[in-house]
């Protein structure tokens, strides 16, 4: 019998595929439909703003606390599918295609945090870790579009949105299933309306809650930017096209074994160390990036993917050190609101950084600076006293 944790990573990599459809077939779409740039980060920020939009209800309501969080976690994952299904139906109107990618976004607001309290009820002990597995699912699930489209070459980019529908509709079985697990209430005893805000007064809590901020505006503008660099690099190297997808795939997807060494590593030095870390390397990559850029593909390749492992490796840390400073009566609005705001940087990080790009090419590593470096600064309080250790 697989242990809960398996069951909810599992289901997180399945239901997440639904976030990055649309970049998983990017060129296609593009082709087909006729679409810019600009406008595939819209559709990026689309999902971000539903997501922003679902998780600010869900914190504010606090229905994540009054609801188990199964019961919310499959709900929205067969709404999200049906959401992306319908996606395809908006080729002649992008205004449609906008709102469903808003609305799957909304659907995803019901799974990434709830799943995070899912890992809490079931997993009290070592959270960085057991979030690591999380996280490390929500990246696999993030990339999985691309590595669709790679097996799929030659047919229509369609399926591969069918596909990631129907493995939300799996998760939604896997995660009714299995219920909420004991280490938590099942539900609150009121709504708790506003209680999320009371997360903020903690010192500890604001903390990681800003350092995640500055996290997502990085990671979120480079996992848009993926195949836009990897079709770049390519062309400048004359290699084959068909690449694309394979290794967007790959410098996404490594993520995943880097945010479970991250866990294991947070279980020797604590949360914070280890977050540190991460976010320390990543900002280093922005910075020497549009040097390295210019260099050997093979560099190049090598660069983006250390890129890949550390610019994710430490997202599930911060869920940890804010999890672990909350009251548990009130964590799935305080994780929740803290998820909007971090994904309310990532709306204007993609927009920003996919209008420029075509005008300042690699230098946007630069604009995604900004957030490694706020998060540095507010870490190092964190680091004093780490609550996880």
């Amino acid at each position: 019998m697989i242990a809960p944790l398996g069951i909810i990573v599992i289901a997180q990599l399945l239901g997440t595929s639904l976030w990055f459809t649309p970049n998983g077939v990017a060129g296609a779409l593009m082709s087909d439909w006729g679409l810019s740039l600009d406008q595939l980060g819209y559709l990026t920020s689309a999902v971000q703003l539903g997501f922003i939009s679902g998780t600010l209800v869900i914190a504010f309501s606090g229905f994540a606390d009054r609801y188990r969080a199964s019961h919310v976690f499959a709900t929205s994952a067969v709404l999200g599918a049906l959401c992306n299904a319908l996606f395809l139906w908006s080729e002649s109107s992008f205004s449609s295609a906008l709102c469903w990618r808003f609305l799957t976004g909304v659907s995803l607001a019901g799974i990434y945090p709830l799943g995070m309290k899912l890992v809490v009820s079931w997993v009290p002990n070592k959270t960085g870790h057991a979030l690591g597995w999380l996280v490390g699912m929500l990246t696999l699930g993030s990339s999985l579009p691309h590595a669709m489209r790679g097996i799929s070459d030659g047919a229509h980019w369609q399926w591969v949105v069918l596909g990631a529908s129907v493995f939300a509709l799996i998760s939604a079985v896997m995660i009714y299933w299995l219920g909420d697990g004991e280490h938590l209430p099942a539900r609150a005893p009121t709504m708790m309306r506003g209680k999320a805000l009371q997360a903020f007064k903690i010192p500890a809590f604001r903390a990681a809650a800003i350092a995640y901020f500055g996290h997502c505006w990085e990671l979120y503008a480079f996992w848009t930017l993926v195949p836009v660099i990897v079709f770049s690099i390519l062309e400048e190297a004359a290699w084959s096209f068909s690449l694309v997808p394979w290794l967007s795939f790959i410098i996404v997807a490594v993520g995943m074994p880097a945010c479970l060494i991250a866990g294991l590593a947070s279980r020797e030095w604590g949360s914070a160390i280890t977050a540190y870390l991460m976010l320390l390397s990543s900002g280093v990559i922005c910075l020497i990036w549009p040097f390295v850029a210019q260099g050997p593909i093979i560099l190049v390749l090598i660069v983006l993917l250390l890129w890949g492992m550390t610019v994710i490796a430490d997202s599930a840390q911060y869920s940890a050190l804010a999890a672990a400073s909350c009251p548990k009566e009130y964590l799935g609005s305080a994780l929740a609101l803290m998820n909007s705001i971090g994904f309310l940087m990532t709306v204007f990080s993609i927009t920003l950084t996919t209008v420029l790009y075509a005008y300042i090419g690699d230098y946007v590593a630069w604009l995604m600076l900004a957030g490694p470096l706020v998060g540095l600064w507010v870490m190092k309080e964190l680091l004093q006293s780490d609550p996880t250790r």
